[in-house]
């Protein structure tokens, strides 16, 4: 049995359900009609859990993307429910949570803010940053939402481990910067070449560990909505649904954010790691998603269901 099918039974086991997201409507209604957003994370957790215990880079690499097309394929079916039921009071639509994502003055927030970006793309959920990161704004739809609270929190944890580790390690010192010293009139005096600070390590790192997260999740939400509107009789609905609501999105987004202005998840001052980037990258590529433990002094500060000022 090969290990694709071994992981597409086990998805259908905890989700609860063996069709296919394009499958038939009314049968998708029923089922959502049953399964709350609690049971939902649970099956998800199910296969983190999985990822998180095998000791296989490949085996963990299936689960996690399994994990992101689960998490895809139920706000397609929500979707495409919802389609069903306009005008219905029992409805969903788009709200607004506040992430906290650190205190004012802790090193490391925008690498922190930038993970949570990367999750919040691959989930339908649009971000809203305060220029100190300390703070997220994000709109969606609430279950999307809850996925991406329940990911950051498990890869939160591991991108700060991993980089303490390499930070310990001492190998970013292999490696060094050129900083240009000039004059008051701005001219060249000298080039000095200095080892890379840790902290500029751990940034580089951190930042390169979430760009890999983001584009790993991203690669299998786009595998899950390609599979969910490949079906010739459903694939119109489905597509028409996934545009409704990215269109709801849209408008509820315009309507309530204040943002002005742009956020970037790097700054020039942060300076520049290779060596750094690359063991991120490296990382980012094998993280597992799964219910780590907590890490003390990092733990996010999510706070769901409140209003921005």
């Amino acid at each position: 049995m090969t290990l694709r099918r071994t992981i597409s039974e086990q998805v259908g086991v905890l989700c609860g359900c063996e069709k296919s997201v394009a499958g038939d409507v009314s049968d998708v209604a029923r089922t959502l009609a049953g399964v709350d957003s609690d049971k939902l994370l649970t099956r998800i957790g199910g296969l983190l859990r999985q990822a998180e215990s095998t000791d296989n880079a490949h085996e963990a690499e299936a689960f996690m993307a399994a994990a992101q097309r689960l998490a895809t394929a139920s706000s397609i079916d929500l979707a495409v429910a919802r389609s069903h039921t306009r005008g219905r009071e029992a409805r969903p639509t788009p709200t607004q949570r506040v992430i906290r994502i650190g205190e004012a003055g802790k090193k490391g927030l925008r690498t922190y803010a930038h993970l949570f970006v990367a999750i919040a793309a691959a989930n339908d959920v649009q971000c809203d940053i305060t220029h100190t990161s300390t703070t997220i704004f994000a709109y969606g739809f609430a279950a999307d939402l809850d996925v991406c609270e329940q990911l950051y929190t498990s890869l939160l944890v591991q991108m700060v481990r991993a980089s303490d580790v390499y930070v310990k390690s001492g190998r970013y010192r292999e490696e060094t910067t050129a900083r240009r010293i000039v004059d008051r009139a701005g001219r060249t005096l000298r080039i000095e070449h200095r080892p890379v600070a840790a902290v500029t390590a751990r940034l580089n790192f951190q930042t390169a560990f979430a760009a890999r997260i983001g584009q790993r999740l991203d690669e299998a939400r786009t595998q899950a909505r390609e599979e969910a509107t490949s079906a010739p009789e459903t694939s119109q609905e489905t597509a028409l649904a996934l545009r409704d609501k990215d269109l709801e999105l849209r408008d509820y987004y315009r309507e309530n954010s204040d943002a002005r202005g742009s956020w970037r998840a790097t700054r020039a001052s942060a300076g520049h790691s290779s060596h750094a980037r690359r063991a991120g990258d490296r990382a980012g590529r094998n993280a597992r998603l799964g219910t780590a433990e907590e890490l003390p002094g990092a733990r996010p500060q999510l706070r769901g269901g409140t209003q921005a000022p």
